[in-house]
């Protein structure tokens, strides 16, 4: 019993940090190189991430600066930022290409809170799937006869327990994000 509960929790501390990246990589008016994790550009024909090829840094609030390892590859990741979902140009001066971010709009700081608290949503069923699972396999092992009555509602009490724990960070880092959107 005990070992299914730790499975359990090990795959709801994953969907916690699975979501927290998935935070980071929100654009909330701030420069934050964790935007560029998901972008990969075509290097020697294979998909390589920006931050596999370049030195990233953010000399100011609202500006990235992505300078290459080989400087032959700044029109590949100009080309791989322009095709992203990032929806901000770069600027490229020969040897470093710069991202400014503008200032965000109260229309779209409403609509990317809008999407954190879906993310966050989507984390909290994750979690009760996951809950779901635990208490099939505890019912499952005690119709085994590997678990008595009292072992199986002491099981369901501490996956309830666990569920519950990881849905309340999940909602604290949720309204963290929001927060730190709204206040821009």
């Amino acid at each position: 019993m005990k070992e299914q509960l730790k499975k359990a929790e090990e795959k709801m501390q994953k969907t916690l940090a699975a979501l927290d990246k998935e935070f980071a990589s929100i654009r909330a008016g701030r420069a934050n190189p964790a935007l560029l994790d998901k972008i990969t550009v075509d290097y020697y024909g294979a998909q390589t991430p920006i931050n596999q090829m370049a030195a990233i840094s953010v000399p100011e609030a609202r500006t990235l600066m992505i300078q290459p390892w080989d400087v032959s590859t700044l029109k590949q990741i100009e080309k791989a930022i322009l095709a992203s979902e990032l929806g901000i140009t770069p600027n490229n001066d020969g040897k470093v290409i710069r991202l400014n971010f503008p200032p965000l709009t109260e229309e779209r700081r409403k609509e990317l809170a809008k999407d954190i608290r879906k993310m966050g949503e989507e984390g909290k069923v994750a979690l009760r799937s996951i809950r779901r699972d635990a208490m099939e396999k505890l019912k499952a092992m005690k119709k085994n006869g590997e678990l008595t009555e009292d072992d199986l509602k002491d099981g369901e009490k501490e996956t309830q327990k666990l569920t519950d724990k990881y849905v309340k960070d999940i909602d604290v880092m949720t309204e963290k994000k929001e927060k730190e959107i709204m206040e821009l």
